[in-house]
């Protein structure tokens, strides 16, 4: 199960109590305090984890507690503290404080981690509070509270490029014929309900991240049809590929709908709108795929391919697509860094 979404109530563990005792050995008859100090809670730590691709795992629970630190003991003896609570998201994950509404970690990058919820402190014992005019104190601290917060984990899927457009356009097929994901494939909108991803592999070193998001609609910006459900995770492909279906089974026509999508990640955010977006015709295989894909041309101006997931048509034009904007991105990246380092 996909989930993207979860409210949790992170609590860390309070520390241990500081314990009051004196020493008590034969043949001394002035033994001092030797109360240990109190063990320091557990704390509640999020971590990005590669291989981790759904918040499933914290749905089905409201509350993740760490362990409390325990009491301090005689001769000294300091009380064991509680382990960490390591909670294992997926990167991407953005994690919001919800009594605030800041955004705390964006748990972009495999191995990342926030503390989100810090342990308490373990008690002082009694030994601390010794000095040369009181030699037998009994004053002890106990330990102290952990952390609590209410914490927001939403999910932004992380790929090189995702695959847009309307429902029914043809993006998951195409993610099937390019990896070895298998997303669920009908003849009926929205069959794809949740984002999928699929590794590209063009040779034996270079690979990409494609993602199929699910079919949008007039006005999903403002939330239509799960809007923002869907187009939130558009924000993190660096490219965006295009797919338009040259004969929509609602009898729409493509390139209305080309517009409807542009307009609707734009009025989502002005950047998606100026990303690198490569187009194509989908279902190049279907009579008049051509005219349609020849109409797309002189409306935008640009190159479509023309693409055919039952034949392999222009699969191969669409990879090394991919590959020469990605590797401009990269050769663009050490430019900009150069203009904005300091003088």
């Amino acid at each position: 199960m996909f989930v993207d979404r979860v409210h949790i109530e992170v609590a860390a563990g309070d520390g241990g109590r500081g314990s009051s005792s004196f020493r008590r050995e034969k043949y001394v008859p002035l033994g001092g305090p030797d109360g240990g100090d109190g063990g320091d809670g557990g704390s509640v730590i999020l971590k990005a984890q590669p291989g981790v691709d759904s918040l499933a795992a914290l749905a089905h629970r409201m509350q993740w507690r760490a362990d409390h630190g325990q009491s301090g003991g005689p001769c000294n003896c300091q009380g064991r503290s509680a382990e960490d609570l390591e909670l294992l998201v997926p990167p991407g994950t953005i994690v919001i404080d919800e009594s605030t509404g800041l955004v705390l970690k964006d748990l972009a990058t495999p191995g990342e981690s926030i503390v989100a919820a810090q342990g308490g402190a373990g008690g002082k014992g009694n030994l601390h509070f010794k000095t040369s005019t009181n030699r037998a104190p009994r004053e002890t601290t106990p330990g102290e509270k952990g952390q609590v917060r209410r914490l927001l984990l939403e999910l932004k899927v992380i790929a090189d490029v995702g695959l847009v457009g309307m429902p029914n356009a043809g993006k998951s097929t195409l993610l099937s014929r390019l990896s070895r994901a298998r997303p669920q494939i009908a003849d009926y909108a929205f069959t794809t309900k949740t984002p999928m991803l699929g590794i590209v592999a063009v040779d034996r070193d270079r690979s990409f991240v494609l993602a199929d998001l699910p079919g949008l609609i007039e006005g999903a910006h403002a939330g239509v049809g799960l809007g923002h459900e869907f187009l939130r995770h558009v924000e993190r492909a660096g490219i965006v590929v295009h797919v338009v279906e040259p004969q929509p089974v609602d009898g729409s026509d493509p390139l209305a709908n080309y517009r409807a999508i542009r307009e609707e990640l734009t009025l989502y955010d002005a950047g998606l709108g100026e990303r690198p977006e490569i187009i194509l015709m989908s279902k190049s295989e279907l009579p008049g795929a051509e005219e349609a894909r020849a109409r797309l041309v002189a409306e935008t101006g640009r190159d479509v391919i023309a693409v055919s997931a039952v034949t392999g048509l222009g699969l191969d034009k669409l990879i090394a697509a991919v590959i020469s904007e990605m590797d401009r991105q990269k050769q663009e990246r050490p430019r900009q860094s150069g203009r904005e380092a300091p003088a």
